[in-house]
C-alpha cells in the first residue's frame, strides 16, 4: 500500500491563520502520528475575496476583537484580483506593526515585522512559515503554473486574464463567457477581443468551488482529506470516494487569528 498523504486546503485566511486553520493542521499532525505519510497543505491562493484575509485579533488587556485587513494597489485589485497578484501598497508593514503590540506578543510582532513579501498570498504564507506552523508540511498552490498544467481539464472554472491593466479571476460561464461578479446580481462580461480567444492555457485556469476537490486530487492523490464542517457539507465525496475524508478537531472562536 503507497504511503498516506495527508491533506487539507484552505485560501489565505489572516495574516496571522484564522484558528479553523490552525485546528486542520493540528487535527493533520495527530493523523500523521497515527498512520505516517506526508502532509500536504493544498494552498488555494487562487481565489480573489479579500474578506478571506480578514484577520481578527484580541487585544492584550481589554480582550476586544479588531479586525485587520491588507489594503490594497487600486480597486481592480482589491474586487477581482486573485489572492497570488493582490499587491500590498509599501506602507501597509509598518502602519500595521505599529499597531500590533496591542494585539500579540513581541515574537508575533518581530515575526511580522520581518516578512517582506509584497503580494497578499506571499505574506499570508510566509508569515506561517515563519511562526513555525507549516514545519514538515509539503505546500501546494494553486496558482502554480506548473500544477494547474497536471491538473484535470475542468470547464467549471475561473480563468485568470487582464482587465483594467489587471490580472483578474473571472468566473467562466455555461456559455463560455468570462464575468467579473461586481456585487448581488451585478455582473462585468468581458469582451472577448479583451480576454483573447478560448481555449485558455490550462496554466490561467482555476477551479470553483464545487470543481475544486476533483481538480486538487488529480494532481495531488491524497488518501486522507482533512475538512471543517462547512466544507464538508458542499464537498462532492463521488468526486474522489478513494479519499477518507476527517472532520477538523473542533476549536473556540475558530474565525478569529491564531497568535498563541
Amino acid at each position: 500500500m503507497p504511503a498516506p498523504v495527508i491533506c487539507f486546503g484552505q485560501q489565505p485566511c489572516g495574516f496571522f491563520p484564522r484558528r479553523f486553520l490552525y485546528a486542520k493542521i493540528v487535527t493533520a499532525r495527530r493523523l500523521q502520528a497515527e498512520i505516517g505519510g506526508e502532509i500536504v497543505f493544498f494552498y488555494h491562493d487562487s481565489d480573489h475575496d479579500p474578506r478571506e484575509t480578514q484577520t481578527t485579533l484580541r487585544h492584550r488587556k481589554t480582550d476586544a476583537p479588531l479586525t485587520f485587513n491588507f489594503t490594497f494597489a487600486n480597486k481592480t485589485q482589491r474586487k477581482f484580483s486573485p489572492l497570488y497578484a493582490k499587491k500590498i501598497p509599501a506602507d501597509w508593514r509598518d502602519a500595521t506593526a505599529r499597531q500590533l503590540p496591542a494585539y500579540v506578543a513581541p515574537p508575533q510582532v518581530a515575526a511580522f515585522k520581518a516578512i517582506t513579501a509584497t503580494t497578499v498570498a506571499d505574506f499570508c504564507l510566509d508569515l506561517y512559515r515563519a511562526l513555525g506552523h507549516l514545519d514538515g508540511i509539503r505546500v501546494v498552490r494553486s496558482s502554480d503554473p506548473a500544477f494547474r498544467r497536471a491538473a484535470c481539464p475542468i470547464t467549471d472554472c475561473f480563468v485568470d486574464v487582464t482587465h483594467d491593466s489587471e490580472l483578474v479571476r473571472a468566473r467562466r460561464t455555461a456559455e463560455g463567457t468570462l464575468q467579473l461578479h461586481e456585487g448581488g446580481n451585478s455582473f462585468l462580461t468581458l469582451p472577448p477581443a479583451t480576454v483573447g480567444p478560448a481555449p485558455f492555457d490550462p496554466a490561467q485556469i482555476s477551479p470553483s468551488r464545487d470543481s475544486r476537490l476533483r481538480w486538487m486530487q488529480s494532481v495531488i492523490h491524497c488518501t486522507h482529506y482533512i475538512a471543517g464542517a462547512g466544507e464538508q457539507a458542499y464537498l462532492n465525496h463521488a468526486d474522489a470516494p478513494e479519499i477518507t475524508f476527517v472532520t477538523r478537531d473542533p476549536i473556540d472562536r475558530s474565525d478569529e487569528a491564531y497568535t498563541e
